[in-house]
């Protein structure tokens, strides 16, 4: 029973992290990201033709081009967790849906993508925290200026 226990605890502060995340993007709130990421996390982003580097860098990345849209609402849903044993590290794949909406030749564009991210938590002193972060943007719709009609091709090197 303690261990089902832990696992559920466990979950749920993974989960409470995966919905920080979206808040935390949606609400250009880069302090309550750093509850998200540990510091020295890496996260790629090239499928969505966005940056892989380390957490900091990622981070002032974001909160350079995330300005450009009026509104995102980030829905992370469908959160698949595998906490190994010993409970230090998790596993997860989330399923994300994200319409954007930003204003081009002075009328609103819709934009929305979706997508997999692939995840790995460590538990830190602090609570379960993202070490790594993959997303696999799948397809996008009405997709903005500058962008291809499909999104960019998983790189080889994305889970290394």
């Amino acid at each position: 029973m303690e261990a089902s226990l832990q696992f559920l605890l466990d979950r749920r502060e993974i989960d409470d992290a995966l919905t920080r995340y979206a808040t935390a993007i949606d609400a250009r709130d880069w302090t309550m990201l750093d509850r998200v990421f540990t510091e020295d996390a890496r996260l790629d982003y090239r499928s969505a033709g966005g940056m892989r580097g380390p957490y900091p860098d990622v981070r002032q990345w974001l909160s350079e081009v995330l300005p450009i849209f009026t509104w995102t609402q980030h829905l992370v849903v469908n959160r698949a967790v595998e906490i190994d044993p010993g409970g230090k590290t998790a596993r997860c794949r989330s399923i994300f849906h994200n319409p954007n909406q930003l204003v081009v030749d002075d009328a609103p564009w819709s934009f929305v993508v979706g997508g997999r991210y692939h995840d790995q938590f460590v538990r830190t002193g602090a609570g379960w925290r993202i070490a790594v972060r993959v997303e696999e943007t799948q397809w996008w719709e009405h997709p903005m200026p500058g962008l291809p009609p499909q999104p960019y091709p998983m790189p080889d090197d994305s889970f290394d």
